[in-house]
């Protein structure tokens, strides 16, 4: 690090690319000086060669992705326009929650404190002392001979005001790439910086230092041995250590998106959630915005690209992760999806399970972990075979052949590709101001009965403080001060399956359709019964509500809406044991009393 870079730091506004080297890229413009003051503080700890302010502009992302397939990072596929292949080290394939924590002060502050010396399922606190020591065993002089690339990047459209502004450091260029797909990158948020506005401080190193001390595989600089991805809600910080990986280190996503802006709405009265939200329109011509929480694995991005089975329904696509969600002046809840891509999973996407991403990613697209075809294409499990005559290799950069024993792709292989090319995107997805919200639907995967608690709001990987709290601020929306109007809230179960043959009772896709009319028709309705029944769990459809005009098969509707209390007895026993071991004391006095109001409607 040459004392000329450093001293022009400390000037804090007067930074060139004469002083640092880069002369292939654009010039670096002058840094706010908060950022600055961030900035300087990187550099002395992680000590680069060389330094990029990153401007967003296509030429540049163009430079960025032609030196990564000169240094074999990428390859270009031949077959689509502007799409790329990666091939990672196999032990940096996804996110790594045994190596993500939060750091407080009081551990309570992250986590409540489970019972009978249960490991908490709740997340994972570490102290500021234990952080420190992990600090300094990894960071100091962890970029040398690398580049550092500064992004100034915002978390939703850059002149909303549910818009959050974030500055991430990086020696790795792949994650610059694919941060110019999923968030508004570069000059414009800049600017919103000169003029004051706060912003989160990421700072994020693969972990491999020049010259190198052990070969890489597949060109893939991490250093799995010491990864930690660490959360300083306190102070708006992310660091995150030695993983290459989208989850890991495209910071703005779960790690700001979710764990620290999760504590940022605390503090400022608004919510960030694991939704996806879409928009349906009926056949005469009104339109309804839902957000939907889904875990991992539970057809997110399906959902919201949804092409629905009935006649003259449309839906359109804000988002498919991840929403902000305020309640405005008039007390109408808005949403907003925070990302400007999509970073989806690909084995399982195809045209039959959802045709609209697969038009999405035809083009200007990162490719992370897939099987490659032998015309310059891509393939993976899901998909059809390939044509004749078309040869395969497979993640590993291995010759593969169709049927062997072994995965061709990943099973978290990604693809990473922006949310405007998506042909249903919403015509409001950039709103400033955001989609109003009517309806929350809450879902999960399990073969009978409903998930409740499992995997609380499929947010329990991104807890950004203390779960019994997060309830406790859900339920605060309701005595908000001013005009406030709830969206209904439903919970769905597209994978409930008949208990004699294992298959699902349900056939899911674009018949989910039937399933938001109904939910569309409840969110209008003028009386409490309309088009329902109450059951001991809720208000259900009633016989006939749900439309299954044209629907093929034999669907058992009685089976769908069963509630055996059996079943239901011994949900009620798991939820009284998870939320007495894994909350305790920070369980709101109001779930309690749902719970028990709960035992009793399914007691004998």
């Amino acid at each position: 690090m040459s004392c000329l870079l450093l001293g022009v730091l400390r000037r804090r506004n007067a930074i060139s690319t004469a002083s640092v080297g880069v002369r292939s890229l654009a010039s670096i413009p002058s840094l706010p000086p908060s950022v600055a003051e961030f900035v300087s503080g990187a550099v002395a700890e992680c000590k680069p060669t060389k330094m990029h302010v990153v401007t967003g502009t296509p030429e540049e992302t163009a430079d960025i992705l032609a030196n990564l397939e000169k240094e074999g990072m990428v390859k270009k596929l031949s077959k689509y326009e502007n799409c790329w292949l990666a091939r990672t080290d196999p032990k940096d394939v996804a996110r790594v929650e045994s190596k993500t924590v939060i750091v407080t002060k009081d551990q309570r502050d992250t986590i409540p404190i489970p019972t009978g010396g249960a490991k908490s399922q709740l997340g994972s606190w570490m102290s500021e002392e234990n952080f420190q020591k992990a600090r300094e065993d990894r960071f100091p002089g962890c970029m040398a001979g690398r580049t550092m690339y500064v992004i100034p990047f915002s978390m939703g459209p850059v002149n909303s005001s549910l818009a959050k502004f974030g500055v991430q450091v990086t020696d790795s260029p792949y994650v610059v790439a694919s941060m110019g797909v999923m968030t508004r990158m570069g000059t414009p948020v800049l600017e919103k910086l000169a003029e004051g506005a706060e912003f989160v401080r990421c700072q994020h190193s693969l972990g491999r230092p020049l010259p190198l001390k052990a070969p890489l595989v597949n060109s893939w600089p991490c250093n799995p041995d010491k990864v930690l991805i660490s959360h300083l809600p306190d102070t708006r910080q992310i660091l995150s250590f030695g993983s290459g990986y989208g989850g890991n280190s495209l910071l703005g996503k779960k790690c700001f998106a979710l764990r620290i802006a999760s504590r940022i709405a605390k503090d400022e009265g608004w919510l960030a959630e694991h939704m996806l939200i879409l928009g349906i329109t009926n056949p005469q011509g009104v339109k309804r915005y839902i957000a939907a929480a889904f875990p991992s694995a539970c057809g997110k991005t399906n959902l919201a690209m949804m092409k629905p089975a009935l006649p003259g329904w449309t839906v359109e696509c804000v988002g498919d992760d991840i929403a902000w969600m305020k309640f405005d002046s008039q007390g109408k809840l808005r949403a907003i999806n925070p990302e400007n891509g999509f970073f989806g999973v690909a084995p399982g996407t195809s045209l039959k399970t959802n045709p609209h991403a697969m038009a999405t990613i035809s083009r200007n697209t990162v490719f992370t972990n897939v099987g490659e075809t032998s015309d310059g294409g891509v393939w993976w499990e899901g998909l059809e075979p390939p044509a004749p005559g078309i040869k395969l290799t497979d993640w590993h950069g291995k010759s593969w052949k169709y049927g062997d024993s072994t995965l061709c792709a990943h099973p978290n292989s990604r693809f990473c590709t922006p949310a405007g090319q998506c042909p249903i995107i919403d015509p409001l997805w950039e709103s400033d101001e955001g989609v109003p919200i009517d309806a929350i639907v809450f879902g999960g995967r399990r073969p009978e009965g409903k998930v409740i608690m499992h995997d609380p709001f499929a947010m329990r990987p991104f807890f950004g403080y203390n779960f019994g709290d997060y309830l406790a601020h859900w339920l605060s929306m309701e005595t908000r001060k001013g005009q406030t109007q709830l969206p209904k809230i439903f919970h769905v179960n597209w994978f409930r399956k008949d208990q004699k043959t294992g298959s699902f009772l349900w056939p899911g896709f674009g018949e989910n359709a039937r399933v938001l009319e109904w939910i569309f028709k409840r969110c209008g309705c003028t009386s409490e019964d309309e088009a329902a029944t109450k059951s001991i769990v809720g208000w259900i459809p009633q016989n006939g509500a749900i439309n299954t005009e044209g629907l093929g098969g034999n669907i058992d509707m009685g089976a769908l809406f069963d509630l055996p209390k059996p079943f239901w007895q011994k949900e009620t026993r798991e939820l009284r044991t998870y939320l007495t071991q894994q909350v305790g004391a920070d369980l709101p006095a109001q779930v309690e009393g749902e719970l028990r109001a709960l035992e009793e409607r399914v007691r004998d």
